[in-house]
């Protein structure tokens, strides 16, 4: 199967190395043959470590490396069975890529975007064959995480969300098939882990190391919001939800963060730049700011129930509207960004009326839709 892969980034590389894992001829294409060269030169080293660790034989490496074609031009995809994009998450430049795209595959070619958050239907909405047009997208770093959401659209063919959720399983990942909604089903589940983390920091309710505790301690979470928006970039995460707040009309639930914007403007972006909410100038673990984050009990209940209770809503809610499967929803946040188990499970630990009662009086104290439950949760 010849696959083609637009943008050389890490979400690229990482899928080009996934597809020649799992035996197909892959063409990489970048507009920037820098970053592509860049890219091919830190898949040799990640393959070296694989084999390294015996994890593949030197022959596997060498094999997975030749079956990824370095491609100057849009033209060298004419063969391609299915084109993925991962490039920036702009409607308007990705719209143009599948435009020029289409008058080079063929007409059985299978055109897909890697996208995180912006529709599936509007990004096919000005192709002249639609119905060959689909949402896969890849959780970072892709030869890594598990998880793929498939997402066809209104105009996808009905039949394509299952050839491409066999087509995954093929190469080893645990595909979901949501519903084109703005964020699908992690982006817009997971929004107020860092939504309303921010919040507390911005209230002065609580620090990012009190937050981070509270959830890893109380949550089982491996990283807390913070240690996580620094992990993604601060910049990427922030996007993401300008782009979930704008899709949804500007509801309230969604609300970007202001002490977010800042950071990103500041190009306090986390790992990749040595500083985000935690200094990583001198290693790659997370120096805090503030040494001292002991807190009592009742604080990091508090903070963790806040958080949990808006999560397990937007899973509830996601129920409701069927985004997804129950089965889908729970793997979905547990494959795609590690949290330790299912939030409808969760809702059923803690108790859907302990949810609920925490969210009435968030809502009575700060009078804001952000804090209204889903009409299904009372139910639950």
């Amino acid at each position: 199967m010849n696959i083609g892969i637009i943008g050389s980034g890490t979400m690229g590389i990482g899928i080009a190395q996934v597809a020649a894992t799992s035996g197909c001829e892959v063409f990489l294409y970048d507009a920037n043959s820098a970053q592509t060269e860049k890219s091919l030169e830190g898949l040799q080293k990640v393959l070296a470590r694989l084999v390294e660790k015996q994890k593949i034989t030197q022959e596997s490496s060498e094999n997975i490396f030749n079956r990824i074609k370095f491609s100057t031009e849009l033209s060298d995809f004419k063969d391609c069975d299915l084109v993925i994009e991962a490039i920036v998450e702009n409607k308007e430049i990705k719209t143009k890529v599948f435009q020029q795209l289409e008058e080079i595959v063929s007409d059985e070619c299978v055109i897909s975007s890697n996208t995180s958050s912006i529709s599936i239907t509007s990004l096919s909405a000005e192709l002249k064959n639609p119905a060959r047009f689909i949402g896969i997208h890849f959780f970072n770093p892709a030869p890594l995480m598990p998880l793929v959401e498939v997402i066809p659209g209104l105009l996808t063919k009905e039949n394509l969300a299952a050839e491409i959720y066999s087509l995954m399983e093929s190469w080893g990942k645990i595909p979901v098939i949501a519903k084109d909604v703005s964020g699908f089903i992690v982006n817009r589940i997971a929004r107020p882990f860092y939504g309303e983390a921010l919040r507390l920091v911005e209230e002065n309710i609580a620090t990012p190391e009190q937050i981070d505790e509270a959830m890893r301690s109380l949550g089982n979470f491996k990283m807390g919001p913070f240690e996580l928006m620094d992990l993604i970039g601060i910049d990427i995460n922030f996007s993401v939800t300008k782009t979930v707040y704008a899709d949804y009309f500007y509801d309230p639930k969604y609300k970007p963060s202001l002490l977010q914007q800042r950071m990103a403007e500041a190009k306090l972006l986390g790992r990749k730049t040595g500083k985000g909410f935690y200094d990583y100038s001198e290693s790659q673990e997370p120096r805090s700011k503030n040494k001292d984050i002991e807190q009592n009990n009742e604080v990091r209940e508090m903070i963790f129930m806040r958080i949990i209770s808006m999560l397990v809503n937007e899973a509830v809610e996601a129920k409701r509207l069927g985004i997804a499967n129950d089965e889908d929803l729970e793997l979905a946040v547990q494959k795609g960004v590690n949290y330790p188990k299912g939030l409808l499970a969760w809702g059923i630990e803690i108790g859907f009326d302990k949810i609920s009662a925490t969210l009435q009086n968030l809502y009575e104290e700060y009078q804001e839709e952000r804090y209204r439950q889903s009409p299904l949760l009372k139910k639950m």
